[in-house]
């Protein structure tokens, strides 16, 4: 196997031969290494994890659908700490090397799979997504990222870390991969069939520097081309629940912390696993999550969710930053990097509280470094997203991301 740029974890490196038949024939793909393979343990990014853990009994629906289509499995790539980072920095298992950024993280914590899509090791790769796990990655290489509609992808098998925010998403170089990787995995019809109106979240830019605003306002001109003019729309204004987007943030980060200690606790406790710095004191910030705290969230989580779909009803959809900025270079300390992962905070918060589908697009740069524009839709619209993917790129707005020679 292939892996010049440190994208396989040394216990994912093997192979498993598609059926021979379905949509994804001759097509290759790697999986996060928090998704599990029958007869294989699951790392979750942590030799502690790795020890303690026994191989898993069945594969989860998301691998054995792609290999039920005819995929062949390459392997499992690496991921920060139990899920848990922005950077895609690994104390243990190294850095991805990100062939379109050199010298800047690949984004986490589906570093991985996003790094091994640029570099062209494989066709495309799952990864997870509970606070921008795919979208930054994707932003981060310049390629072809989807966070799906909550509910839409089938979980079993899959570390949770915060269950009503985690989802299997998905990366390539081009939208027809993303489409028929969505084709195999979603489940139920969309709720719209066709798009609408074209939104752009006014309060989510205004988070930005002016360099990645400018850069990412030009894709959404691009877009405009097709779509027609966008109306500016504060998605988290005065007539929002939770007013304002740093609200949202900390709504996110009560349900992510709450959950996700109450998921890891008893291992943590027991096992006293070596986690790098950033991710023990992520750790042990959401261990002082009082239950009044994480219930209130979920009840403000819910009107969010409502406001949002409602104004992404009849197919509208709503132009995104998927990240804060372009990729930080690697090596950055916790304290370099805390500011960055704070500004991505709110903008993650959004289509993860909303439970709401969002693409993300290699459409900008900074500095001649990749920025990708998200779109979302209302959740179950994921599939008005792929096909509005590929109209723009047939329309020569965005271009298939060519393998780095």
């Amino acid at each position: 196997m292939d892996d010049s740029i440190g994208a396989f974890v040394p216990h994912g490196k093997f192979a498993i031969a598609g059926s021979g038949y379905g949509a994804l024939v001759g097509r290759t793909f790697a999986a996060k290494d928090i998704i599990d393979v029958a007869n294989y343990v699951t790392g979750c990014g942590n030799p502690d994890w790795l020890r303690t853990h026994e191989p898993a009994l069945v594969t989860a629906p998301t691998i054995q659908r792609c290999l039920d289509a005819g995929a062949e499995f390459y392997g499992k790539t690496v991921t920060e700490e139990l899920a848990t980072g922005l950077t895609g920095e690994n104390t243990h298992y190294g850095t991805p090397r990100n062939c379109n950024a050199p010298g800047r993280v690949p984004g986490g914590s589906s570093s991985g799979s996003a790094a091994a899509v640029a570099a062209g090791l494989v066709d495309f790769a799952l990864g997870s997504d509970t606070g921008g796990s795919v979208r930054s990655p994707a932003s981060f290489c310049g390629i072809y990222g989807i966070r799906p509609s909550h509910g839409r992808i089938p979980m079993a098998g899959v570390m949770p870390l915060a269950a009503s925010l985690d989802v299997v998403g998905w990366f390539a170089r081009d939208p027809d991969m993303l489409a028929a990787v969505g084709q195999v995995l979603l489940e139920g019809p969309p709720r719209d069939q066709t798009r609408g109106g074209f939104l752009v979240a006014a309060d989510a830019f205004e988070q930005l520097d002016r360099a990645t605003a400018d850069a990412l306002l030009g894709a959404v001109a691009r877009v405009e081309e097709l779509l027609g003019s966008a109306s500016p729309v504060q998605v988290a204004g005065d007539d929002a629940p939770g007013q304002g987007l740093d609200s949202w943030a900390l709504v996110a980060r009560t349900l992510w912390g709450a959950e996700s200690w109450a998921e890891h606790r008893d291992w943590i406790e027991a096992v006293q696993p070596k986690f790098g710095t950033g991710v023990a004191a992520r750790f042990v910030a959401r261990s002082q999550v009082s239950a009044a705290d994480a219930v209130q969230a979920g009840v403000l989580r819910e009107a969010i969710s409502s406001h949002l779909n409602v104004m992404l009803d009849d197919g509208a959809i709503m132009a995104l930053p998927s990240a804060p900025g372009i990729a930080p270079l690697i090596g950055g300390s916790d304290s370099d990097i805390d500011p960055f992962r704070a500004a991505n905070e709110p903008l993650g918060a959004i289509a993860g509280l909303g439970r709401l589908p969002q693409i993300v697009l290699p459409m900008a740069e900074v500095d001649g470094v990749p920025l990708g524009l998200g779109l979302a839709a209302r959740n179950g619209n994921d599939e008005i997203l792929l096909e509005l993917a590929m109209s723009l790129r047939d329309a020569g707005m965005v271009a298939n991301v060519e393998i780095p020679q």
